[in-house]
C-alpha cells in the first residue's frame, strides 16, 4: 500500500470519526430538545388537570376533562390510593385497566420516566395529588414518543448520508492534495534512481514549492549530495595523488634494483637512491596513517601543561641545524606561555611549519620565529622571506596532497602535501587555529593560535 493511499485512508478515518462524534452529539441534543418540549407539555397538562380537580368527602377526585385542550398524543389517568382508576382522558390501547408507570406510585414527588410497552414508547409524568395535606390520588399523564422516534430516525438517516458524502469528498480532496504534496518525494526518488544509474553526484533535486517540511527534506538531501560529491571527488583526487606519489619512488627503486642486477654488483649511488626513495615512501605511508587515525578518532592526544616558550626554543635549536648555511633562522620575542595539550604533537606542528619555510625559502633568505600572549590566546609566528603563495592557492594549502606549484618548485626533497593538513588538524584538536598570510614575492606568515591556561 502506497504512502499516499495510507495517508488518504487515515485522513478519511479521522474525518469519519470526528463526524460520527458530531452526529451522535447532534442526535443527543435533538432528542433532548424534543423530550424537553414534551416534558413542558406534560407539565402544562398536569397544571390544567390540577386546576380543574375537585375532591368529594370520600376522597374521590372529579376532573372536568371535557374542557381540556391538549395534544392528541397526550393521555391522562387518575388513580386512587386503593389503586383503582378514578378517571381518565383518552384511552391508550393496553393501558385501559393498568397505570402507565406502576413503579412511580411509591414516589411522593413528580417523576418523569420513559415506558415501553408493546409498540408504544411513552413519556410519563407521575405526580401525587393531595387534599388537606392528605395523599388522595396519583396523576399520570403520558405522551406518545413515536413522533420523537420518527424525527430522530429521519435525522439519523440524514446524518448517515451526510457522513458518507463528507467522507468520500474528504478522501478525494485528501487524495488530490497528497498527490501534489508528495510530488517532491517522487522527484527525489526519480533523481536518486538517476544518480544511481549514472553515478552522477552533481545532480540536484529541483524544488520551487513553499517553505515546509518537504523543502527542508529537499535542501537536506541536496546538501548531502553536495557533501558526497565533495567527498567522492576528494577520494578520487586522493587515489590519483597517492598513485602519482608512489609511482616515482617505486620507479626509482625498481630502476636501481634492475641496474644492480644487470651489473651484478652493489652500486653505492643506487643504494643511496633506493634508501632515499624508501624513506619518502615511509613518510608518505606514515602521513596517510596519521590522517586516517585522526579522521577515525583513534588518534589520542595527551592533555598536560606545555611550556610553549621552551618548546619553541627547542624547535629553534633543532631546525637551526637543518637550516645550515642555506637560510638564517631568527628567534624574536618570546613570552612565557603555558597551554594544555600534547607536547609531541605541538612540536610536530612547529617543526612542520619551520621545515616548510626552510624548504621553500631561497638561499640567503631569513626565517623569523616569535611567541606572544594576546589576552587568553598564545600566538606563534613563523615568517619567511620566500617567494610567497599565490592568492588562488591560499584557500587550498591545508588540503592533503595540495602544493602551490607556481611558487614552490618540485624537487626530490619536496614533501607530499600532507604536512600542513596534519598540522591544521592537530591545532584544531587543541582548540586553536592556523592563519596564513602571503603575497607573491613578499614571503609567507603562518600564525598558530592556541588557548592558554
Amino acid at each position: 500500500m502506497s504512502l499516499r493511499l495510507r495517508l488518504t485512508l487515515l485522513h478519511a478515518m479521522l474525518t469519519g470519526g470526528v463526524l460520527l462524534v458530531f452526529a451522535a452529539a447532534a442526535i443527543f441534543v435533538f432528542k433532548a430538545m424534543l423530550i424537553n418540549r414534551i416534558d413542558n407539555e406534560l407539565a402544562t397538562a398536569a397544571d390544567i388537570v390540577v386546576s380543574g380537580m375537585t375532591v368529594n368527602p370520600i376522597d374521590e377526585i372529579t376532573v372536568d376533562l371535557s374542557v381540556i385542550e391538549l395534544n392528541s398524543d397526550v393521555y391522562i389517568q387518575v388513580w386512587g390510593v386503593d389503586n383503582t382508576l378514578q378517571t381518565g382522558w383518552r384511552t391508550l390501547e393496553g393501558f385501559s385497566d393498568r397505570p402507565f408507570d406502576p413503579s412511580a406510585f411509591k414516589f411522593n414527588a413528580p417523576v418523569y420516566s420513559n415506558i415501553t410497552s408493546g409498540t408504544y414508547r411513552l413519556r410519563v409524568v407521575s405526580a401525587p395529588l393531595t387534599h388537606n395535606d392528605r395523599h388522595v390520588a396519583i396523576l399520570q399523564i403520558a405522551a406518545n414518543l413515536s413522533a420523537v422516534d420518527a424525527a430522530s430516525s429521519e435525522l439519523l438517516r440524514i446524518l448517515i448520508a451526510i457522513w458518507g458524502i463528507a467522507v468520500l469528498v474528504s478522501g478525494n480532496i485528501a487524495w488530490m492534495a497528497l498527490r501534489q504534496a508528495l510530488k517532491p518525494l517522487k522527484i527525489i526518488t526519480q533523481t536518486t534512481e538517476q544518480i544511481n544509474r549514472a553515478d552522477d553526484l552533481s545532480r540536484r533535486i529541483p524544488y520551487d514549492g513553499p517553505a515546509n517540511e518537504i523543502s527542508s527534506l529537499v535542501n537536506s538531501f541536496n546538501q548531502t549530495l553536495e557533501r558526497l560529491e565533495i567527498l567522492f571527488t576528494s577520494q578520487q583526487r586522493l587515489l590519483a595523488d597517492v598513485s602519482h606519489e608512489l609511482r616515482t619512488p617505486l620507479t626509482v627503486i625498481k630502476g636501481n634494483a634492475d641496474l644492480m642486477r644487470r651489473i651484478k654488483k652493489f652500486d653505492e649511488e643506487s643504494l643511496t637512491s633506493i634508501n632515499q626513495e624508501a624513506g619518502r615512501l615511509s613518510r608518505l605511508v606514515g602521513g596517510l596513517l596519521l590522517l586516517a587515525q585522526a579522521e577515525s578518532g583513534k588518534l589520542a592526544l595527551a592533555e598536560s601543561p606545555v611550556e610553549l616558550d621552551l618548546l619553541l626554543a627547542e624547535v629553534f635549536q633543532e631546525m637551526s641545524v637543518l637550516a645550515g648555511n642555506k637560510v638564517r633562522l631568527h628567534l624574536n620575542e618570546i613570552d612565557q606561555v603555558i597551554v594544555k595539550g600534547d607536547r609531541d604533537r605541538l612540536k610536530q606542528v612547529l617543526i612542520n611549519l619551520v621545515a616548510n619555510a626552510i624548504q621553500y625559502t631561497p638561499a640567503g633568505g631569513e626565517i623569523f620565529l616569535s611567541l606572544e600572549k594576546i589576552k587568553d590566546q598564545a600566538r606563534i609566528i613563523c615568517r619567511d622571506t620566500g617567494p610567497g603563495i599565490p592568492a588562488e592557492d591560499l584557500t587550498h594549502i591545508f588540503e592533503r596532497f595540495y602544493r602551490a606549484e607556481k611558487s614552490r618548485t618540485r624537487s626530490k626533497s619536496v614533501g607530499f602535501g600532507l604536512g600542513l593538513s596534519i598540522a591544521n588538524w592537530l591545532v584544531e584538536r587543541h582548540g586553536g587555529r592556523i592563519e596564513v598570510n602571503s603575497e607573491e614575492g613578499q614571503g609567507t606568515v603562518f600564525a598558530v593560535w592556541l588557548p592558554v591556561i
